[in-house]
């Protein structure tokens, strides 16, 4: 289904949230190199956590650019290829399930992030992050953003990286371990991913970890 397009009074208004959504940006004039730090994937019981780096052109505009959790997969789906074909340099972190059980989730997290950096090919002037100082990164460039994926252009990017490749790899996933659902529920602990859990024990790619009282 094609998605529909803005015109008129909505285009307005939708360039007047993008304006908004700018507001970190613009407070960094001499920044070129302004990167969007967010992750995907911290809560499942299965799966790697990803994460997403952008570095968007100032001049960019990005229609329905926003947090990815308030977004449609097909409009994810749209703005990641636009993110591909628009942003200066993007990248994506993965940590695997038996990373995240070795070095616990928000060390996972962090390590993501910093594999996002390192395969940016460039080096960003300054980082926006969704709620995180990421150690190992420099803590003078780094801005800790509440919900920073609803008010920066720059980390709504980078969570759209980060969701839409963590959703396809868990398709994926789902294709080689198709009793669990993962394409469904994407590693989550619904009703559904337990009941398959206490049916068929735990696969190689869940968190041993998250589910001690099964494992």
């Amino acid at each position: 289904m094609a998605l529909r397009e803005l015109k008129g009074e909505k285009l307005e208004q939708e360039l007047v949230r993008l304006e908004g959504m700018k507001e970190y940006e613009k407070a960094h004039p001499d920044c070129e190199m302004i990167c969007g730090l967010d992750e995907a994937g911290r809560g499942p019981l299965a799966g790697p956590v990803s994460a997403g780096a952008v570095i968007l052109p100032k001049d960019c505009t990005i229609l329905h650019l926003n947090d990815s959790k308030k977004l449609s997969p097909a409009r994810r789906d749209a703005l990641y290829d636009e993110i591909r074909e628009k942003a200066v340099a993007w990248s994506v972190g993965i940590v695997t399930a038996e990373e995240i059980d070795a070095l616990n989730i928000l060390q996972a997290t962090y390590e993501a992030m910093r594999r996002a950096v390192a395969g940016l090919g460039v080096t960003p002037d300054l980082f926006l992050n969704d709620a995180l100082i990421v150690p190992g990164l420099p803590e003078d460039k780094q801005i800790k953003i509440i919900k920073g994926d609803a008010k920066s252009v720059s980390i709504a990017a980078a969570s759209i990286m980060a969701k839409v490749t963590r959703d396809r790899m868990m398709e994926e996933y789902d294709r080689v371990w198709p009793a669990y659902g993962f394409a469904k529920h994407k590693g989550y602990g619904t009703k559904q991913h337990y009941e398959a859990i206490r049916e068929n024990g735990l696969c190689p790619i869940h968190r041993k970890t998250f589910l001690k009282t099964i494992h």
